[in-house]
């Protein structure tokens, strides 16, 4: 239980700039760390708003187009799918897949070697990037040789008994 001991006095502008911040789409930054077939933008971070335990930003992933292999390091991941159909292939040798659309979130936790696919031949995949750590961490993998044919993994919900 927390008590109003715990909770810091509010800053001497009352929460005016040190409160919530909005971020318009117009002014995120693609000065982050990038990989190979997708375009980065970050919205929160430490350097632009302060942000402690979170990075969140867009990514964005041309026509038909796929990332290299790669990982996040620490972080875990949480991918929203906004627009378009992703395909993600993780394992050792990218030997294991699953789809997400429209509304799908996807977990990835750390360490875990993967790739982002978009599926679609005529639509940009847009989504929405949220990681655990303050700053952007991608470790490209270059010398992954991926299985020719991956493995379909449907995810299985370990708290809902089907």
């Amino acid at each position: 239980m927390t008590s109003n001991q715990d909770i810091p006095p509010p800053p001497e502008d009352g929460w005016k700039h040190e409160g919530v911040r909005v971020i318009p789409a117009d002014s995120l930054d693609s000065n982050t760390a990038q990989t190979p077939g997708m375009n980065r933008a970050a919205a929160i971070n430490l350097a632009r708003t302060g942000a402690q335990k979170l990075w969140a930003g867009t990514v964005h992933i041309h026509p038909n187009a796929k990332t290299g292999a790669h990982h996040h390091g620490h972080l875990e991941s949480v991918i929203y799918v906004v627009k378009g159909k992703a395909r993600m292939r993780w394992g050792e040798k990218l030997e294991f897949t699953a789809e997400a659309g429209p509304g799908d979130f996807i977990f990835v936790p750390p360490y875990v070697p993967h790739q982002e696919i978009n599926a679609n031949e005529n639509e940009t995949l847009e989504c929405v990037l949220v990681r655990s750590d303050n700053e952007a961490i991608a470790i490209n993998l270059p010398d992954v040789e991926a299985v020719e044919k991956p493995e379909g993994v449907k995810w299985i919900d370990p708290t809902h008994t089907h």
